[in-house]
């Protein structure tokens, strides 16, 4: 069964850049369609970006212009490219595989000085 896991979380100051990684293990050579969700303390999960089997992409407002979501196939994965990273970007990140609705642990991320 394909499932993802998150990787490349961490702790970085205002200004700074991370990139997520999605492994997609046990893909049998399909393309998915892909979103990075997001939570942050005490609100509710929010879509952050997304991307279809062809490379469509598209993000929420609050990201536009600084996450950048793409794939590499070989090996299978989706990252999140997060530039200009602000205090309001702290979050838990989940990779989740939209059309069998299979969510990974999460990976955490942190914007502070």
């Amino acid at each position: 069964q394909v499932q993802p896991v998150e990787s490349g979380g961490g702790l970085v100051q205002p200004g700074g850049s991370l990139t997520l990684s999605c492994a997609i293990s046990g893909n049998d050579g399909r393309i998915l369609a892909v979103d990075w969700y997001r939570q942050a303390p005490g609100k509710q999960r929010e879509l952050v970006a997304v991307i279809t089997p062809s490379n469509k992409t598209n993000y929420a407002d609050s990201v536009k212009g600084r996450f950048t979501v793409f794939r590499t196939d070989v090996p299978d994965t989706v990252f999140l490219e997060m530039n200009n990273l602000k205090p309001e970007d702290t979050a838990d990140y989940f990779c989740h595989f939209i059309h069998s609705n299979q969510w990974g642990r999460g990976t955490q991320d942190a914007v502070s000085s």
